[in-house]
């Protein structure tokens, strides 16, 4: 087959539909309507309608592909002419090239919408074949291509001169932002540079990225376009980006109306939060009581009643989302929804709890609190832990789950206006009395510094053990005093005392029965500090209100 056969065969056959320049091809055909219409150079000639004898127009379509595939470069030298002939009882135009025939033209072809005779519907297709058939000449032409090859290498001189250009203005604005960064200047604060770097030089840099590949793009597309063998692919790049840019611009017109209501949703849950905001900083200020919320349950109410009106504002907006129909949208969604709920259990369990402790107002900041074996200031209460600040100034971090599932103990909840209360004890042999043993405690007492003297100290006698006598000291701290601290100089203060009063505290232990036995005489029962006007007192001080 001569090479002419081989380029015709590749432009008459794989051609693609571009909007027609005539009446008789359909602007935005049907897919039956493109099966009928002979396509030439990528340009639409005419649709057939008519069926001749037992031959469809889509046959008949092909009959003329095969018939122009035959076709030699002398035949295409010579121009279309058309003969008037009678076929099949109508009327009809025979079109033949160097005298061969290729296609007939009917009178039922025609559609009534054109309003054209058959003679000058034959016309018009007879000067589109012949001017197409010159176009097919010129560009196969030695002229025609090496005038191509020069244009497509100066495309590519100037294409790499762009970005030549680009890549010199990113390099220009890197070490204008670098110099800015030195300068501690720029929109981003210079505290954020360490996260973000330069970003402005990052941002140019993307954006000049894009502009290079759409422009080896248009290139490519252009050079393609150039040659006939290659037009093929320069138009079908050139109608993806097109079909592309059109697409986009189309959903961005049709989303336009659900994102503007997208964005009327999302001012009206802004406003609202922060009505939200403004009411429950008045609660938390004391100055307005709401019932059921206290200025302890302020920060958690805030945050599940803002959680609430976003996921009903997501529920409200999610209709009016940029493909909130489509099958990857929903995808996407059930992916979401299947990690949230194979992956949350555990921390819903936790996120629960942390709710019953802040709703139940077990603890707060600041609480001193016992729970197992830690002992500390509360630090944090979050939605999955509560951390704690003990004395050796550790973070213990209790899930909690752990801390609603255990004993927690409050020392500081029952006098928050005042300070915590603590308590200490001591052993003390029968051999001593008890009065002095309470009035030394209460001594100690008053010489600590961080204990509240307007609290009378309470010293209770817990057990009485085989060999010696349990006492137990309670004070109240002052208000802001560190417990550790004062429990420490308290502890210092007891031994100070016993020592200056020569009362031993250690605990007397008997593996033989003693001779006399161990108890006290009723002259020793006021040995000093002890007040002979405590004879008639209570043996048990009464207990702090």
């Amino acid at each position: 087959m001569p090479h002419a056969r081989c380029w015709l065969f590749l432009i008459f056959v794989f051609g693609v539909f571009h909007p027609a320049y005539s009446a008789e091809p359909r602007q935005s055909p049907l897919p039956e309507e493109k099966a009928r219409t002979l396509m030439v150079l990528h340009q639409p000639v005419v649709m057939l309608q008519a069926k001749i004898g037992y031959s469809t127009p889509e046959e008949r379509v092909r009959r003329i592909q095969s018939a122009l595939r035959n076709l030699s470069d002398e035949d295409v030298r010579h121009p279309v002419e058309v003969k008037a002939i009678r076929r099949y009882n109508q009327d009809c135009r025979l079109f033949t090239i160097n005298g061969k025939p290729f296609m007939l033209l009917a009178d039922q072809d025609l559609d009534e919408g054109d309003d054209l005779s058959l003679d000058q519907a034959t016309l018009l297709v007879q000067k589109r074949l012949n001017s197409l058939r010159l176009a097919l000449i010129q560009q196969y032409s030695p002229h025609y291509l090496l005038l191509s090859t020069l244009k497509g290498i100066g495309g590519l001189a100037i294409l790499i001169l762009l970005n030549r250009l680009s890549f010199s203005a990113w390099r220009w604005t890197k070490r204008y932002f670098d110099s800015r960064i030195l300068q501690q200047k720029g929109i981003i604060p210079h505290a954020w540079r360490g996260l973000l770097g330069n970003i402005e030089a990052r941002v140019v840099g993307t954006l000049l990225t894009l502009l290079g590949v759409a422009l080896f793009y248009i290139w490519l597309s252009w050079l393609f376009r150039l040659f006939p063998y290659t037009r093929l692919w320069g138009e079908s790049l050139g109608a993806y980006s097109v079909n592309v840019l059109e697409q986009i611009g189309l959903a961005i017109i049709t989303a336009m109306p659900g994102l503007v209501i997208v964005a009327i949703i999302v001012l009206i849950t802004v406003f609202i939060l922060k009505l939200l905001r403004i009411l429950l900083h008045q609660v938390e200020t004391e100055k307005l009581h709401l019932p059921g919320i206290h200025p302890e349950t302020v920060s958690a109410t805030r945050k599940l009643i803002s959680v609430a009106i976003w996921l009903f504002a997501l529920s409200a907006a999610y209709p009016f989302l940029p493909g909130a129909n489509s099958l990857a949208f929903k995808g996407v969604s059930v992916f979401f929804g299947l990690l949230l709920t194979l992956g949350s259990a555990g921390v819903m369990n936790h996120a629960m709890s942390g709710l019953v402790l802040i709703y139940s107002r077990a603890l707060r900041r600041g609480d001193m609190i016992r729970i197992g074996e830690n002992e500390g200031t509360v630090s944090e209460i979050g939605m999955l832990a509560t951390k704690i600040l003990t004395r050796e100034s550790y973070i213990v971090t209790v899930p909690n789950a752990v801390a609603v599932s255990g004993k927690i103990t409050n020392l500081s909840a029952f006098r928050r206006d005042a300070g915590i209360t603590i308590t200490t004890a001591v052993t003390i042999g029968y051999d001593t009395p008890w009065r002095q043993v309470h009035a030394l405690l209460e001594l100690a007492a008053s010489q600590t510094p961080g204990i509240n003297q307007s609290v009378a100290p309470v010293v209770r006698q817990l057990n009485l053990k085989d060999w010696y006598v349990e006492y137990e000291l309670q004070v109240a701290l002052e208000k802001g005093a560190v417990m550790p601290a004062v429990k420490s100089v308290l502890h210092a203060q007891i031994q100070d005392v016993f020592n200056t009063f020569g009362v031993q505290i250690m605990s007397p232990n008997f593996i033989a029965q003693p001779e006399t036995p161990v108890v006290v005489l009723p002259e020793h029962w006021h040995n000093a500090p002890a007040r002979p006007a405590d004879e008639n007192s209570s043996p048990v001080n009464p207990e702090i209100t």
